[in-house]
């Protein structure tokens, strides 16, 4: 295992701006993971990473010896030894875990919306890294099949991103810089977006079968556009003293009400 000392070094270089710099990991289509379930989650969904980065102090961790035995059977994977210096120097976290890797960012074309029973989540300007990681942990969860993001959603395969997510990006079909408008034209299914502008909840809404939720920004919930483009709008009763949830929790709460709908119909079917 080639062991790494100096920050000049070309893989130090490499780690140090795809933490930094969303275009430099654009340019490469490689982002950094930080953490052994990480990687972990990574390998047993995608296979082996590109490189494999392990602090000198980690070489008694039983858990990333394994992690090394199991990539190392992949033989496609550069693995390399860094002292804790520099290993404090590229993690993007504040206590550096002992191990990162470096993956290819998935390259995606736009799968036909109209596929069979579809399952899709709209995101317009979403620009918080942990609402975003959430949004997309809970998708996981429910099955969603695809998540499109618009253009100035935040970077969604930025070191931040992943953790906030922890994996999920790997079971989900992502496509970044959708033309949402478009999106929602081709929608052979139930279009839904969440609005404070109407009475209908969204527990007096039919969600089962082809579905595609709308969420919007933080502030300022979906555009005007978009709202006057989807079939139904949506609000989730709020019988407390607050005027709106965070966007994340109100991703929980529509994806697991279509799954409780779902599972209804299988229940009685």
């Amino acid at each position: 295992m080639p062991i790494i000392s100096s920050r000049e070094h070309p893989i130090i270089k490499q780690l140090v701006k795809l933490e930094k710099s969303a275009q430099f990991r654009k340019k490469s289509a490689l982002t950094l993971l930080d953490g052994i379930h990480l990687i972990q989650t990574y390998l047993s969904i995608q296979g082996a990473p590109e490189t494999l980065i392990i602090s000198q102090s980690s070489g008694n961790n039983n858990e990333i010896n394994q992690l090394i035995k199991l990539i190392s059977c992949q033989k496609r994977t550069k693995i390399y030894s860094i002292n804790d210096a520099l290993l404090s120097h590229v993690s993007p976290v504040k206590t550096p875990s002992g191990v990162l890797a470096t993956i290819s960012i998935p390259t995606t074309t736009i799968i036909p919306v109209n596929q069979n029973n579809p399952f899709c989540v709209l995101l317009e300007t979403i620009q918080d890294p942990g609402n975003l990681g959430s949004i997309l942990r809970s998708a996981a969860a429910a099955d969603v099949s695809d998540v499109y993001l618009s253009c100035d959603c935040a970077d969604i395969w930025s070191p931040k991103m992943l953790r906030a997510a922890m994996g999920a990006h790997f079971s989900l079909r992502i496509h970044e810089r959708s033309n949402l408008l478009e999106i929602i034209k081709r929608f052979k299914g139930k279009v839904v977006a969440t609005s404070l502008q109407t009475k209908k909840t969204l527990y007096q809404t039919s969600l089962s079968g082809p579905l595609a939720f709308i969420l919007g920004n933080e502030g300022s919930g979906v555009s005007e556009a978009i709202s006057q483009a989807v079939e139904e709008k949506i609000t989730i009763p709020m019988p407390g003293k607050t005027e709106s949830l965070n966007v994340a929790a109100a991703a929980a709460i529509c994806f697991f009400e279509k799954v409780r709908q779902e599972s209804l119909i299988h229940t009685r079917s």
